[in-house]
């Protein structure tokens, strides 16, 4: 059991699926995994582990924001032995041509968070996906049809930014969409020699102004939740 997480050794598998939204991680749970387990509850942070075609499959929310799912994703890692950890969140798209609903691979995680300042003074990190878990994610939604993009992520500390034009310097950068989380978690993954991506589906569109529901950002975004299972289970 670690401070945030009120598992037993060998409660949680070696690839854990991390939405932000624990409601998010229980539909995955209740809907996709066979034989689910809810091992944690802390904090109503929800954690399941169960089997997806035959192989362990762990499931568990993360919270918003940079200093949550780096609190997890640390936990995850140095108390429960995870290797392969996979954000699958919200984003809102920066980019007229990726649509609501459309997959957002993040490649790189850009920033504006203070993270890494203390790590790298008076340098740049620049945090980044596994290739591995990347070509295997980009090939399943690929295979199935799904309509995804491939790029740049920002992962921002400011939810409601004081600077509404702010959005549009990281579009013109080629940057796809924003959230809130895959920078910590492409930093913590290499700094422990573990697998990580972040995929995303847009919930929120900067440049149309559409938008989701939260019931359909809980249960709604199935696309993305079969291709990080789907990579969960690959070898």
């Amino acid at each position: 059991m670690s401070v945030h997480i009120g598992a037993n050794p060998g409660d949680i598998a070696e690839v854990v699926l991390m939405p932000g939204d624990p409601l998010r991680a229980q539909f995955i749970a209740e809907n996709y995994l066979s034989n689910p387990v809810q091992y944690n509850q802390v904090r109503g942070m929800y954690g399941f582990t169960g089997t997806y075609k035959g192989t362990p499959v762990s499931v568990q929310g993360s919270g918003m924001g940079i200093p949550s799912i780096g609190i997890y994703a640390h936990e995850l890692i140095n108390d429960f032995g995870v290797k392969r950890l996979m954000r699958i969140g919200s984003c809102g798209s920066l980019q007229e041509h990726v649509k609501i609903r459309d997959i957002v691979f993040g490649m790189a995680a850009s920033h504006d968070s203070g993270i890494n300042d203390r790590r790298f003074p008076d340098m740049t990190y620049a945090p980044t996906a596994d290739f591995t878990l990347l070509e295997t994610a980009v090939n399943s939604a690929r295979g199935r049809g799904y309509q995804f993009h491939v790029g740049n992520i920002l992962s921002t500390d400011t939810f409601y930014n004081d600077d509404p034009d702010l959005s549009k310097q990281w579009a013109a950068f080629g940057v796809l969409a924003v959230e809130m989380e895959g920078a910590a978690l492409y930093t913590l993954a290499s700094k422990f020699g573990v697998q990580a991506l972040t995929m995303l589906t847009v919930s929120d569109h900067l440049v149309t102004g559409e938008q989701t529901t939260s019931e359909e950002r809980e249960k709604t975004f199935t696309q993305m939740m079969e291709v990080a299972l789907e990579t969960a289970v690959s070898e």
